[in-house]
């Protein structure tokens, strides 16, 4: 080769590497090869209910299938129970109550509940993986977010375990006995961890209903507790679908029910212990609002509005499903947000890379197709990102509709799926009210660089809980909870003990 020839070579690379420099720049998104994680983890035929302190086989004898929504292939196979189940686990709930959990002191229901946060750090990777494969949510997000999060509730717990007594300064306060808790399908263990760790440290014994479509990794706590020698009867899990639900619900041993779903449900659940004394909280239905205004940093607010419904599947109850911006800002917006929504990976959940995993269920895989088709007939724009999606499994590329009435079903029915409903505003005060004008409450978010107009937004907005400048952060010492159609009573915090004790 000539020396000529060298230098034109050495030209041309230099071309192609200014030329992918530029497609950087303009924000190329390159496809990372798979990075899935191991799914080594002992999974059972089949499980019974652990109820006193052993996993024993349904009364009934029926089970039911537990699949992986990303892929359809069956995982295991768990209990449907039935109303004797229930009674057998409210049994040994009560029976644990008096004759052990209620004598012990505070410090030692401590230890219990450290134990148990230690051990769930210690398989956190195991239980993520469970997560995952049962729920169809992105690995990233089951082992960075859920996973610490529900050993924190654990561990904020037990440090109030023998501190009951400043709950309520100038109180007394005492346990209430045995809790009914029924979990939803989209944040299991979580869900699981919210109710049942202050429970615990008030001093009450539990039985827990899964979700149906979820109840790997409740079960799998239930091994964790055993492990941590937690007295017999203390937790007690019990699975199947909603019949299952209503019987804890209407058991005449139960002093507390603590339910996350729907609001349908949740009414159900309202006029049926309304007819008890029965202590009642709820945590329902969302259709929450992220707010921005032009002074915002816009990128910024537009990563946070993906983070709080495209990452997520649109899953998260207090997902911000609903778009409001400042009218000169409009353009800018929907172009950075997609150009931020081409950049999303819809995939394998159990990849790495993954960002937007499986829905969860044919069923409401079903429901969420069938409220953009109706929404399509409704006026406004819609777009859809374009990308490839696997052929097996339920998932559903991120979309958005913009400029529709307000009386459309998307802007105000909860779809809990990836699709942003998108409006404009003009002043604080039209923001304000678009936000409201819904029958939940549960959660918003405010975008502004200046602090004086995000608490004077703040103020008027009718939310449980209002982020500013981001969305979807938790943490255990802050009480979460709405208003409105999205329930009553707070989760987490010293307020989120509270529902567990009787104050004198």
């Amino acid at each position: 080769m000539t020396k000529k020839k060298v230098i034109k070579k050495k030209a041309t690379k230099k071309k192609v590497a200014k030329k992918a420099s530029h497609k950087i720049s303009k924000g190329m998104v390159f496809e990372y090869a798979p990075a899935p994680e191991s799914t080594k983890v002992e999974i059972l035929p089949k499980y019974g209910n652990f109820i006193g302190g052993k996993f024993v086989a349904p009364k009934s004898g029926k089970y039911m299938e537990s699949r992986n929504p990303a892929t359809g292939e069956l995982i295991t196979k768990i209990a449907l129970s039935n109303a004797s189940d229930i009674d057998s686990a409210v049994k040994a709930a009560r029976k644990a109550y008096t004759e052990t959990w209620s004598k012990l002191s505070g410090m030692d229901r401590g230890k219990y509940l450290f134990r148990i946060a230690r051990i769930i750090q210690e398989r956190s990777r195991e239980l993520a993986i469970l997560e995952t494969m049962d729920g169809g949510k992105p690995i990233k997000e089951s082992r960075d977010v859920d996973l610490p999060l529900v050993a924190q509730h654990f561990f904020y717990n037990a440090g109030w375990a023998d501190k009951l007594d400043y709950v309520m300064p100038g109180k007394k306060v005492k346990s209430i006995g045995v809790c009914g808790q029924i979990i939803p399908w989209n944040f299991p263990l979580m869900m699981a961890a919210w109710k049942i760790a202050p429970a615990l440290a008030c001093g009450n014994t539990i039985v827990l209903k899964p979700a149906e479509q979820t109840s790997l990794t409740a079960l799998r706590l239930a091994e964790i507790c055993k492990e941590a020698g937690l007295p017999d009867g203390v937790v007690n899990i019990v699975t199947g679908a909603g019949e299952t639900g209503a019987a804890l619900v209407e058991h005449k041993g139960v002093n507390k029910i603590a339910f996350t779903g729907s609001t349908d449900i949740g009414k159900h659940i309202a006029r049926t212990a309304g007819k008890t004394d029965k202590k009642l909280t709820m945590e329902l239905g969302g259709k929450s609002a992220n707010i921005i205004f032009a002074d915002a940093a816009i990128d910024q607010a537009v990563d946070g509005v993906v983070n709080g419904i495209y990452f997520n599947q649109g899953h998260v109850c207090c997902a911000g499903s609903r778009l409001l911006v400042e009218e000169s800002v409009k353009d800018i917006v929907l172009k950075k947000l997609q150009k931020r929504m081409k950049q999303i990976r819809v995939g394998n959940p159990l990849d790495k890379n993954t960002d937007l995993g499986a829905i969860n269920s044919k069923e409401q895989f079903d429901k969420i197709k069938s409220l953009v088709k109706q929404g399509k007939t409704e006026g406004g724009e819609f777009w859809q990102a374009p990308c490839s999606l696997p052929t097996k499994g339920y998932f559903f590329a991120p979309c958005y509709f913009v400029d529709q009435s307000g009386s459309a079903s998307i802007s105000r029915e909860e779809v809990f799926g990836p699709v942003l409903s998108i409006t404009t505003f003009r002043t604080p005060e039209e923001a304000v009210i678009k936000a409201n004008d819904t029958a939940y409450g549960l959660a918003a978010g405010v975008w502004s660089e200046k602090g004086s107009k995000i608490h004077k937004v703040a103020a008027g907005l009718r939310a449980g809980v209002i982020w500013a400048n981001t969305y979807n952060k938790f943490d255990a010492t802050s009480p979460f909870g709405g208003f409105k159609e999205s329930g009553y009573g707070r989760e987490g915090g010293r307020h989120g003990l509270l529902p567990y004790l009787e104050v004198r």
